[in-house]
């Protein structure tokens, strides 16, 4: 029990040490993709250095739950690909621990990691994602640090155009400066001229105090109010100008109270209430609407039983076409607009209710969508742990190489499926939960079924194993390749195999005239017959008995005879199954029948060709044989 106990101990160990290095590089990677999105907000701000921790920080808090599932799959697949490189995996079996004992003690860890996830996402996660987005349109808010350009047109001031043609950065002076102030209107601009200027902050970070020397002023005088064709201007030579430029550069930040209501800054609990509250809310709008659309526009008048039976009897029907071409021309025109205006009123009112309901909806969905998703992110690290600890065991890699490139290739295929699934689900083409869930849904039989394989010792990456397969499929054979033996403990008995290769041929005759192997085969009796060829298996056996026994001769003209006798295929001409009702099946079904029809008939030939390949090969060993003994 306490040898158990190590065990336990040191796979623990292994896993944590790994784990938190991959975690730190997952976040570090997702907080460089979240940073290149809002690079925008943070470039040429001027930015403190406390205002740049908070971003990074809120960002970390709020990317930990993404992080996570693919931490945890890279680090399963090196520690359990080092465990297989460095046969301890091979240790612990041997000792009689298979891999779901040794996958045990991780497999509480992982589901602590889970929790810790769902804490992060229903606890911590909104209220980070409240601050950081916060932050963040604090920072769209700031104004841009003062950089002016030379030889261009600096408009990063409210009102203003700046053109400095050079400038000193030492000293800070401005040469052959140029400024359009549009702050009075276009028409009424000020454009300033100088031959020199100097621009420093005020003490509070509000105004721009801007200093010129030895230029002009030219201001418009024309208002509003005047009309006339010569517009008086105003000029103005100055040696020294001083004026301040609003332009407040202080961070102000925004309190994040402001952004509570938003689907992203809400727990669980809060997501449920706000998805009934809204559900509840945008049905009865949606009755309401249903219910107006209903109504009649008109009051019907009150008439008595009798009056109504009367007016009943003398209602006649109402040609609206003839009523219609009776009227001037002016009265259709007026009753065409007023019918035109209507149905545009109506079609507004339609179009208005239409998108309140419609945003509702999404409003919903996206509610639906944030509380699943914290179940399902949760799970997706007990997920990815049943999907790396296995592949490890299996490919015995450890290291930086093959496990990183697995574990990028199943976090792409995982996130397609999830972002797919997402956005069907938000779009409404899909139920909300099965759009969420589907990523989850693909990949938890792929874990089941890898740890089955893993743990019952399962090559499920043996390549040669899947080529042979495919290659049975297809009908693809090796070639023999037999070559002289450097060492051979026993020369064939020639006269045996002389006697063998007399026999080998009289099957193969034999089999080709009763058989009738290379004829259009009988439809029925393919699918019908369950019955193994016997006499072909017995052919194969005497063929590679011959070629075993002559595979130790010296001699070079046999073994380069050897290399000619093909590799028997002994069931692919007979039925499809050995199981009848599988014949049966395949029979019935005729686009599947005809299939294997043409296969049966192909191979059938084949085998033909191979008989008298066979025949023609021993033939020429008989001679051979018979000269060597």
């Amino acid at each position: 029990m306490l040898r158990i106990k190590k065990l336990y101990l040191f796979v623990i160990k292994s896993f944590l040490m790994l784990f938190v290095g991959t975690f730190l590089v997952c976040l570090f990677i997702f907080m460089m993709q979240f940073l290149w999105q809002k690079i925008e907000t943070l470039v040429g701000k001027g930015l403190e250095i406390g205002v740049l921790a908070q971003f990074f920080f809120y960002s970390a808090l709020m990317l930990i739950p993404m992080s996570l599932p693919l931490a945890i799959l890279l680090a399963t697949l090196i520690t359990f690909g080092n465990f297989g490189e460095r046969c301890e995996l091979l240790a612990m079996k041997a000792a009689g621990i298979p891999l779901i004992k040794v996958m045990r003690p991780l497999v509480v860890v992982v589901i602590f990691i889970s929790g810790l996830s769902f804490y992060f996402q229903n606890v911590i996660g909104p209220r980070a994602t409240t601050e950081l987005y916060a932050l963040i349109f604090s920072m769209k808010q700031k104004s841009p640090e003062l950089e002016i350009p030379e030889g261009a047109f600096y408009h990063e001031l409210d009102g203003y155009n700046l053109y400095v043609q050079k400038k000193n950065k030492e000293t800070g002076m401005l040469y052959d400066v140029m400024i359009y102030n549009f702050s009075d209107g276009f028409e009424n601009a000020h454009i300033i001229v100088a031959d020199s200027g100097r621009m420093e902050m005020t003490a509070d970070k509000k105004y721009l105090n801007l200093h010129l020397y030895s230029g002009e002023q030219f201001e418009n005088l024309k208002t509003q109010s005047m009309a006339q064709k010569n517009v008086p201007y105003r000029r103005e030579s100055f040696r020294e100008k001083h004026s301040l430029i609003e332009f407040d550069a202080n961070f102000n930040q925004m309190d994040a109270s402001t952004l509570s209501n938003q689907a992203a800054a809400k727990g669980m609990a809060e997501l449920g209430h706000s998805i009934d509250s809204m559900t509840a809310r945008f049905d009865s709008i949606g009755r309401s609407y249903y219910t107006d659309s209903r109504k009649v526009t008109y009051k019907k008048p009150e008439l008595s039983a009798v009056d109504s039976t009367k007016l009943q009897a003398q209602m006649q029907p109402i040609n609206l076409d003839s009523l219609f071409r009776v009227q001037s021309h002016k009265k259709r025109e007026q009753l065409v607009q007023a019918a035109l205006s209507r149905v545009q009123t109506q079609s507004s009112d339609l179009s208005m209710k239409s998108y309140i309901t419609s945003d509702g909806d999404k409003n919903i969905r996206r509610h639906q969508k944030l509380w699943w998703e914290k179940i399902t992110l949760s799970l997706a690290c007990i997920v990815f742990f049943f999907i790396g600890a296995p592949l490890g065991a299996i490919i015995r890699k450890g290291g930086l190489g093959m496990p990183v490139v697995i574990s990028v290739v199943l976090f792409i295929f995982y996130y397609l499926i999830e972002n797919t699934g997402s956005k069907m689900a938000r779009e409404g083409e899909l139920q909300m939960w099965f759009g969420v869930w589907v990523s989850t849904m693909v990949l938890a039989p792929l874990g089941a079924w890898l740890t089955y394989k893993a743990n019952g010792d399962s090559v499920v990456f043996n390549i040669d194993a899947y080529k042979g397969f495919f290659m049975k499929l297809f009908g693809i054979r090796s070639k023999r390749h037999i070559f002289k033996k450097e060492v051979i403990i026993e020369d064939p008995d020639y006269p045996q195999v002389y006697s063998q290769l007399k026999t080998l041929c009289q099957q193969c005759k034999t089999y080709t005239t009763q058989e009738g192997i290379g004829r259009i085969p009988n439809y029925l009796h393919i699918f019908t017959r369950k019955k193994e060829d016997i006499a072909i298996q017995s052919i194969n056996n005497e063929l590679e008995g011959i070629v075993e026994i002559l595979s130790n001769s010296t001699d070079t003209q046999v073994l380069n005879a050897l290399n000619e006798y093909p590799i028997l295929s002994v069931n692919a001409h007979k039925s499809p199954s050995k199981l009848l009702w599988v014949n049966l099946l395949c029979g019935i079904v005729i686009p599947v029948g005809l299939i294997f029809y043409l296969r049966i008939w192909v191979f059938g030939h084949r085998l033909n060709k191979d008989l008298k390949r066979i025949v023609a090969t021993s033939e020429k060993l008989l001679i051979r044989a018979e000269e060597l003994s």
